[in-house]
């Protein structure tokens, strides 16, 4: 009788394994995420972040190397979120003007969660400072500027968006005030995705632009 690859010794135990390692890895990347955000990198303690996950020390020392290994991967997990619940999302919209709206609202919502304010702490934790995390999420924020303005750009051909300044600034405009309103209404919904959509229409001319078509 042939025996399937699934049915062979020890594939189950190497499967659990898996699995036990990736929810070990996904809890202790939430409780450093939540730590990131209340303590920030400099004060955050290691041993706390692994028994508010539920694991020892050691267990957090076998997924990560050291505090900055455990911080790039915080940053690239919940990059990666982001990208799964907001950004990925809006990509579906099939008009410039309405994709930066989605990203707005989904935004709000995201920043509800605790592991969203990780990002904007760190940001400024480790402003004008040359150092691996600060890269990376600098990176990341970059990543979020050319794409707006890819966004304002193609609006404003397509008529949506009115003419002002530079796309460039007015997609840093625009990120400033998604992270300023959620940091300011943090734990206000639903009002927080209502202003921050007025927000951002108001970074991008859309007021004034109704007002003088009315």
């Amino acid at each position: 009788m042939n025996v399937r690859s699934s049915d062979a010794p020890g594939t189950a135990r190497r499967a659990t394994q898996a699995e036990r390692s990736a929810r070990s890895r996904s809890a202790l990347l939430e409780s450093a995420a939540r730590g990131l955000s209340r303590y920030g990198y400099g004060n955050i303690v290691l041993a706390d972040v692994a028994r508010d996950a539920g694991y020892t020390r050691g267990a957090l020392y076998h997924q990560f190397k050291d505090k900055q290994d455990l911080a790039l991967a915080v940053v690239e997990w919940v990059h990666e979120n982001w990208l799964s619940e907001v950004g990925e999302p809006a990509r579906r919209e099939t008009a410039p003007v309405a994709e930066l709206l989605a990203l707005a609202r989904g935004h709000a919502v995201f920043c509800r969660r605790d592991i969203a304010r990780v990002i904007m702490a760190l940001r400024i934790e480790f402003s004008e400072q040359d150092h691996p995390v600060g890269r990376e999420i600098e990176r990341t924020w970059e990543t979020g500027v050319e794409r707006v303005t890819r966004l304002v750009r193609a609006g404003r051909r397509d008529g949506t968006i009115p003419p002002g300044p530079p796309a460039r600034k007015v997609a840093l405009a625009y990120m400033g005030v998604l992270e300023g309103v959620a940091i300011a209404l943090a734990g206000h919904a639903p009002h927080d995705q209502e202003l921050t959509v007025r927000a951002v229409e108001g970074v991008l001319g859309l007021h004034g632009a109704q007002k003088a078509e009315a």
